[in-house]
This record gives C-alpha cells, sequence and structure tokens, in this order.
C-alpha cells in the first residue's frame, strides 16, 4: 500500500460514511464528463467511476499512478493523467470530452488556493466543482461581506461563482488524519457572471491589493489604483475597511479607477 507522501500534501480518505455522503452530494449520472484531481488510493474514484461510467483522474505521485494503473487496466474507462493539476489543461480535457467537466477533488492543503484560482481561470470548461478542502479555506470561500474570513477569495469567486459550504469532514476520516478540520464546498461557475466586469486584469488587481493591506483604510488600501474621488464615485466612504466592501462595489470600483 502506498504511504503518503507529505511533499505532496497527501491526506487519503477512508470513511466509508463520508464517502458515501461525498458521491450522494456530487449526484454523478452516466451522460456526464468528470475529472477527479488526486485519487490517491481511489476511495472517491470507485464509486464515481461506477456511477459515471467512465472518468478522468489527475495525479502528480508517480507511485500512486502506477498503482491506479494496475488496478484500472486499459478497458476499464478510467483515463489516468500523470500531471500536476496546477499545470493541467482543463479546457482541452472539456474540448477532448465535448462538454464541460465536472471537477471533483481532496485537494492538497499546500496548494489549495493557487489551484482554485487555476481553476476559476478555466472557469469556462467547468460545470461544477465539489471539493474538499481545509475548512478555514472553505469559511473564506464562502463568507460573507464584514465577516472575519471574507477576503480576497470570496471576492474572486463571488466575480463569477455560486459557492455552496456542504458540510464538515473531522480529521478522523484520514489516514493520517490531519490536524486540522476540513469541509467539502460545491462550487458552480455562472453563466452569464453575477458581476459585471469589464477589465478582469483590473478588478483582481485592486481586489489582492486592498485585502494585501486590509487593517487599512480603503483609500490607503488601493493608493495608486484608485483615488479617493473614484472611491465615492463608486459609492463609498474612503475610510471603510476592505472587508467592508462587497464583491459588486469592488466591480463598481475597478470599472471607475483608472488602468
Amino acid at each position: 500500500m502506498n504511504r503518503p507522501r507529505k511533499r505532496f500534501g497527501q491526506n487519503f480518505l477512508h470513511d466509508a460514511a463520508v464517502i458515501e455522503r461525498i458521491v450522494r452530494a456530487i449526484n454523478p449520472r452516466p451522460d456526464q464528463a468528470a475529472v477527479e484531481i488526486g485519487p490517491g488510493r481511489a476511495a472517491i474514484t470507485v464509486p464515481l467511476l461506477a456511477a459515471f461510467g467512465e472518468l478522468d483522474v489527475i495525479e502528480i505521485d508517480r507511485d500512486l499512478v502506477a498503482a491506479l494503473r494496475n488496478r484500472f487496466p486499459p478497458g476499464s474507462k478510467l483515463r489516468v493523467h500523470e500531471n500536476d493539476a496546477l499545470r493541467f489543461d482543463f479546457r482541452e480535457l472539456a474540448k477532448e470530452r465535448g462538454q464541460k467537466l465536472r471537477v471533483i477533488g481532496n485537494l492538497p492543503y499546500n496548494i489549495s488556493t493557487p489551484l482554485l484560482f487555476h481553476l476559476l481561470d478555466q472557469a469556462d470548461a467547468i460545470e461544477d466543482m465539489h471539493l474538499m478542502l481545509q475548512k478555514e479555506v472553505v469559511d473564506r470561500m464562502a463568507a460573507r461581506t464584514g465577516q472575519k474570513a471574507y477576503g480576497r477569495l470570496t471576492v474572486m469567486l463571488a466575480q463569477c461563482c455560486r459557492v455552496e459550504s456542504l458540510f464538515t469532514v473531522g480529521p478522523g476520516a484520514f489516514k493520517p488524519p490531519p490536524k486540522v478540520e476540513s469541509a467539502v464546498v460545491r462550487v458552480i461557475p455562472l453563466e452569464p457572471p453575477p458581476l459585471s466586469v469589464r477589465d478582469h486584469e483590473r478588478f483582481a488587481r485592486i481586489v489582492n491589493q486592498a485585502f494585501s493591506q486590509r487593517r487599512k483604510t480603503l483609500r490607503n488600501a488601493v493608493k495608486g489604483l484608485a483615488s479617493e474621488a473614484m472611491i465615492e464615485a463608486a459609492g463609498l466612504k474612503p475610510t471603510v475597511r476592505p472587508e467592508q466592501v462587497t464583491p459588486e462595489q469592488f466591480a463598481q470600483l475597478a470599472d471607475i479607477a483608472v488602468p
């Protein structure tokens, strides 16, 4: 049996009740294209493959890749991609499958945020995502304006997706047990996007700078990107803190701010 590797942030899910609950939340159907990130020891892979009929999986650990290919030989309809999910082209896979992808994954805690942004960059190729993440990350994803967890990740998701925090998973569901709680989240890219943003790069720049200095007033936090007059033109007080600014207001400010 493959041992979990620290450098890949591996914690293998083994709790049958949790696995069943995740699969039930995904509600897989045979006519859908799906890809699992980090199948590990195939705890979720097996029921997903049975339900979807065929499945793509992305695995970076060569030992796990070998074990998967041995367990699921050609003809089993499990396609194993030995690749880094941070570099994987989900658009190309969706094109090959002829439809948008359902993305499933128990994401390593050490790459969860950059991987989320990589997925968001290709949201047009994704039907939905069901992800297991550190609970703290899910709290940030699903936070409301003014809450402590509200920040850059919340706002960047809000511009294009609906986020639903589904349920918490305790450390005992994994081997080895992590030192933190996990949570399962559903992310649904929306078309058209819920926020109208003319310049996505400018929007991302303003949001990133605002929350990198979140204890400052908005006037000081976005200095160099938006003037006090622009902040007021967006219907905001220059003295508010970034966590008090809604995603809609960030979008308005980005549309007003100079390039």
